[in-house]
């Protein structure tokens, strides 16, 4: 009996020594490894620098700088294209002997005006369409004043440089000039202001109505424009006058391409040319074509310049109806 539990004595010391000289291979080589893995951390540490140095260099965009162009996001959910490859639709042909019966007459814009407020809208004005046309050189401006052979100064006769024309928009004021060294005043020179496109609050238009008896069609057709101008001279209160004229069918060119905006709906594309073609615009009468080459204000006054400016319209109105009476 002795003899067996010895037996098991001694076979458990095996069983466990022979488990500890296992468990001591298994934990005995780790310290080579460690250096092993040491030196490879060195080397990654330093292939990982080199990667960090990297990145460094190709630095992204900050929040604060600029956004390159094609990376700016669409302003709304669709873009509008149309007006910009708007065509202007052409006038139908008139003949000279198709021409029953024509009437020149010159009529005014106010802005001022609700219904023609759109037209000097911030977001689109009518006068920076034509001022940019001009100086780019799109457009050509002619010379307001009256001559021999011109005597209302709108038939188109002078040209003006794009220069002449923004000088004519502004106003000039007297410059003192003063010696640079002795501070003493040598001379005065003219210097032009600047421009304020919210200054022009009328435009004036001159246009033709025709009856064309080939196509039955009693019609206005526009020939110039003219941004409207109050000159200020002391002690004098002048009225608008023309800045200068330009021809209205080189016009419609640009206009067409040009948004008007519209207060009801921003979906209508609509055009400056659609303004005047479609006469989405309220305007008065100021002179019609007579043998005396009068104006209105010339023979009426006060709240008669009206009454007068809706009855020549009223007539022109009445020329067609009268036409088709039996």
């Amino acid at each position: 009996m002795k003899k067996k539990l010895l037996l098991g004595v001694l076979c458990l010391a095996c069983v466990a020594s022979f488990a500890q000289t296992k468990k001591k291979k298994g934990t005995g080589n780790p310290a080579p490894k460690q250096a092993k893995s040491v030196s490879n951390g060195a080397v990654s540490k330093q292939s990982s620098t080199i990667d960090t140095s990297k990145k460094i260099t190709e630095a992204p965009v900050t929040p604060d700088a600029p956004a390159k162009p094609f990376d700016r996001p669409l302003d709304g959910y669709y873009k509008k294209t149309n007006i910009q490859n708007n065509k202007v639709t052409p006038y139908a042909n008139v003949r000279e002997s198709d021409v029953v019966f024509a009437k020149r007459v010159w009529e005014e814009i106010d802005l001022r005006e609700k219904v023609n407020a759109y037209l000097a809208s911030p977001k689109a004005r009518l006068i920076d369409a034509l001022m940019d046309a001009v100086a780019a050189g799109e457009l050509t401006a002619y010379d307001p004043m009256p001559t021999k052979n011109d005597p209302n100064g709108d038939s188109f006769a002078t040209p003006l440089t794009p220069a002449k024309a923004k000088a004519k928009m502004v106003d000039s004021a007297t410059v003192d000039v003063f010696d640079k060294k002795t501070g003493d005043k040598i001379s005065s020179k003219m210097q032009a202001g600047e421009f304020v496109a919210d200054s022009i609050v009328k435009f004036r238009i001159k246009e033709d109505w025709l009856f064309d008896k080939q196509r039955s069609v009693w019609e206005p057709r526009i020939i110039g424009i003219a941004p409207m101008i109050k000159q200020k001279v002391a002690g004098l209160n002048l009225d608008y006058q023309p800045a200068f004229w330009i021809y209205f069918p080189a016009a419609r060119q640009v206009l067409v391409t040009k948004e008007a905006y519209n207060r009801n709906n921003d979906a209508t594309d609509l055009s400056f040319d659609d303004v005047f073609l479609k006469r989405l615009f309220h305007g008065y009468i100021v002179k019609q074509s007579n043998d005396k080459d009068e104006r209105i204000k010339d023979y009426a006054t006060g709240i008669d310049r009206l009454y007068e400016s809706e009855r020549i319209k009223k007539s022109l109105m009445d020329w067609e109806l009268n036409l088709w009476q039996y």
